[in-house]
């Protein structure tokens, strides 16, 4: 299935993306903050970690971390990558058997700061660069791949991290979003659904090229209403958006934006089926929409917080063991996420652990499933999205929101 018109919108992404991405970050941030007590998975199994200690010489990966920014400030993920990597030394032999050692280094969401780490992790001479996921990441890339030093991201956002051969983005991001609401869609037997999409940096119409064949192909019209940023009271739009009496919904925006619009969709048409993204899933959200209007939902998501899966199992026990006060539901998973996709995407190195073998052994891997990822899986041979190579993967997760706001009974798409 193409994704006909995404080259010329590469430009557009860089804007939105960096916006809706440092938003969402907000939003985990707080869910993480707010629930300490891990409620959501009280209850969930958990199991012993293997006994196998890296024994080489110490490899030293670099991890931007998004910490002490007067907007937004996400400890937990670097806790969550933390907790990885004592697994990965402690319990899993290491990369290619040499523990690591990881060179954290804290940005504030703006250049200034990510110049500095981005100069420190080539001062380093680290082995490679880990991002969650950062709205800095066109800033740091070119600095890193200058020194040649490859560049994994769980989240990329600016075109350089989405096309860069320098760049590995492991998951689906927007296109993935877009192709599992369309497969939310189909499953849900809706035959019309409309998308309120933000519309700062173009979003509306890059929203609209990505989603039309996409739906079409499930069988599905798609409608979408751009939404203004910053507009006081979407209602008047959510009316007309819905005036088609569309069989379903969804938001593609800010937490602020999704709090507005459900609001409206609340009041003008409570019935209408609902697809949540994650950003509409934060507690912030939730919490004011009510979660009558999200339980039995469906829910997209990139992480399988709840099931008995192996490996969600062993990420639930491995931030039980490393990392107890992180929330298991909340940002840390992305630090944990991606320190443990490059343990496994890295075992075919054979001695040496550097920049090159690295890279290399990215770009040869093949159908590796994303750590506590639901069955997901990404090979970054730059088949995934064509039109941004350097994107691993199209899948994304869908199911049924629980009462806490968590998708569950998760099925992959794309």
């Amino acid at each position: 299935m193409r994704l006909d018109g995404l080259s010329r919108h590469r430009r557009a992404i860089a804007g939105i993306g960096a916006a809706v991405l440092f938003t969402a970050l907000a939003a985990t941030g707080c869910a993480g903050d707010d629930e300490s007590n891990n409620s959501a998975v009280a209850g969930a199994p958990t199991t012993a970690l293997p006994d196998k200690p890296a024994t080489g010489t110490p490899v030293r990966i670099g991890f931007v971390s998004t910490e002490g920014g007067a907007v937004v400030s996400l400890p937990e993920m670097r806790q969550g990558a933390e907790a990885a990597v004592a697994y990965v030394n402690k319990n899993a032999g290491g990369i290619a058997g040499h523990p690591i050692d990881l060179v954290v280094c804290k940005q504030q969401e703006e250049p200034t700061s990510a110049t500095k780490c981005a100069n420190q992790f080539v001062e380093q001479k680290v082995a490679a660069v880990l991002s969650p996921g950062t709205s800095q990441g066109g800033t740091i890339l070119p600095i890193v791949a200058g020194a040649g030093i490859p560049y994994v991201t769980l989240n990329g956002v600016s075109p350089q991290e989405l096309t860069s051969p320098d760049s590995a983005a492991l998951s689906a991001g927007l296109p993935g979003t877009i192709t599992a609401m369309a497969a939310a869609a189909k499953d849900k037997g809706m035959r019309t659904f409309t998308l309120f999409a933000s519309d700062g940096g173009g979003l509306g119409a890059l929203v609209d090229a990505m989603g039309a064949p996409l739906f079409q192909s499930a069988g599905v019209t798609l409608k979408v209403v751009p939404i203004p940023l910053g507009v006081p009271d979407p209602t008047p739009l959510v009316t007309s958006g819905l005036s088609g009496k569309p069989d379903g919904v969804g938001v593609i925006a800010d937490a602020a934006t999704c709090t507005s619009v459900y609001k409206a969709i609340q009041t003008t048409d409570p019935a209408v089926q609902k697809v949540y993204i994650p950003v509409c899933l934060a507690p912030d959200v939730t919490e004011i929409i009510g979660m009558d209007a999200v339980r039995g939902s469906t829910g997209i998501t990139a992480t399988d917080y709840l099931s008995d899966r192996p490996d969600t199992v062993l990420y639930r026990s491995v931030l039980q063991t490393y990392a107890p006060e992180a929330t298991v539901t909340g940002a840390a998973s992305s630090g944990y996420q991606v320190v443990a996709a490059l343990a496994l995407a890295t075992r075919s190195i054979q001695g040496e652990v550097t920049p090159a073998s690295i890279k290399e052994a990215l770009r040869t891997a093949k159908g590796i499933e994303m750590p506590a990822g639901g069955g997901v899986t990404f090979t970054c041979d730059g088949t995934a999205v064509p039109q941004m190579a350097s994107i691993c993967s199209r899948q994304m997760l869908i199911g049924p929101i629980n009462d806490q706001g968590v998708p569950v009974n998760l099925k992959v798409t794309g």
